[in-house]
């Protein structure tokens, strides 16, 4: 991050070869694994008929959403590492530019979301287990493009905010040309920060902690109802078991992933806010938290493989019909 404040200019800690080809190297390994593991996910569900239910449904949806930013942003920080221009010039750059700015950022809301409607449809299969649940399948494609609709309209100000500019020798930068330029002087780029994380980083993780504990005592205390349904019901239990530490999983890699880089957002606005100069040691503590937040697109994929036999089950089907038998 080569950043200017006070007039004091900050060098980046990623300057050295090392630095870059280790960063360059964790980039590349991440793109890899999180379009792969990600696109497994989506193909599995859909080609295993027992997957198709509402919590596997936003299972996928979060691992959609985790596509656009190694697709997007990883390429862009690597060129950025190298090349201190932006590529495209033209019309075309500045769709881009605007594009990139806002599916990069997309992710974390709709991951959110979906945790949330996760937890809610556990709930009710745990809880209620004798009635119909509340999270249908119909409503599921409503609650999925709901999902993307927020989140879209949440971050529409980058829309305006970031643009392609042409500094100095001709070089092409996609910047933020600044919050109040944009939007207006009672805009507030802390005050607009704040609410994305307490609606929702705060809030869902306040619900879900609720939620899963809930479900952990019913599961804990749930009794089985005769002797001739015991087999089904320990079946059931199991696999509400199961599914349950899954998600619960995913909650909590989701939280440790983006907690140190909302904690370096944070600290960042306000020291901005209040015209204290950012120590070097900040943006070395910047970059270790992108990475750490990049790690949320990767172990998704990795916990389901894990925690989940039928995913493990229908990725090895799928793998077993790519690879050609040779006679």
């Amino acid at each position: 991050m080569n950043t200017t404040m006070n007039g004091s200019s900050c060098s980046s800690p990623l300057n050295s070869t090392a630095a870059k080809t280790g960063v360059t190297f964790a980039y590349c390994l991440m793109f890899v694994v999180s379009l792969v593991g990600n696109s497994f996910i989506g193909i599995v569900v859909y080609k295993t008929q027992t997957l198709r239910k509402p919590v596997n449904y936003f299972i996928v949806n979060m691992a959609m959403s985790d596509l656009p930013y190694p697709l997007f942003w990883i390429p862009i920080r690597l060129t950025g590492l190298f090349m201190e221009s932006w590529l495209v010039g033209g019309s075309l750059g500045q769709v881009l530019c605007k594009l990139v700015s806002l599916l990069g950022r997309i992710s974390v809301i709709v991951s959110a979301q979906s945790l949330v409607l996760i937890a809610v449809d556990r709930f009710g299969a745990v809880v209620f287990p004798l009635r119909s649940h509340l999270i249908s399948s119909k409503m599921c494609r409503f609650f999925i493009l709901a999902t993307w609709t927020v989140a879209v309209a949440v971050f529409s100000p980058y829309l305006f905010v970031f643009k392609r500019v042409e500094y100095q020798a001709g070089n092409l930068h996609c910047v933020s040309t600044g919050w109040k330029a944009a939007l207006g002087e009672s805009s507030s780029l802390a005050n607009y920060f704040l609410a994305i994380c307490v609606v929702f980083i705060c809030v869902p993780t306040v619900l879900l902690v609720i939620l899963y504990s809930i479900i952990v005592v019913k599961l804990k205390t749930q009794k089985i109802p005769g002797e001739q349904s015991v087999n089904a019901e320990q079946q059931r239990a199991k696999r509400n078991r199961n599914v349950l530490k899954m998600a619960i999983a995913i909650v909590v890699g989701f939280v440790l992933c983006w907690v140190p880089w909302s904690i370096t957002n944070f600290l960042s606005l306000f020291a901005w806010e209040s015209d204290r100069t950012l120590p070097f040691g900040f943006y070395l503590y910047h970059h270790i938290a992108f990475l750490i937040s990049l790690l949320s697109f990767v172990i998704n994929p990795c916990i389901c493989f894990t925690f989940s036999g039928n995913y493990r089950q229908g990725l090895k089907r799928l793998l077993k019909c790519s690879i050609p038998v040779q006679e």
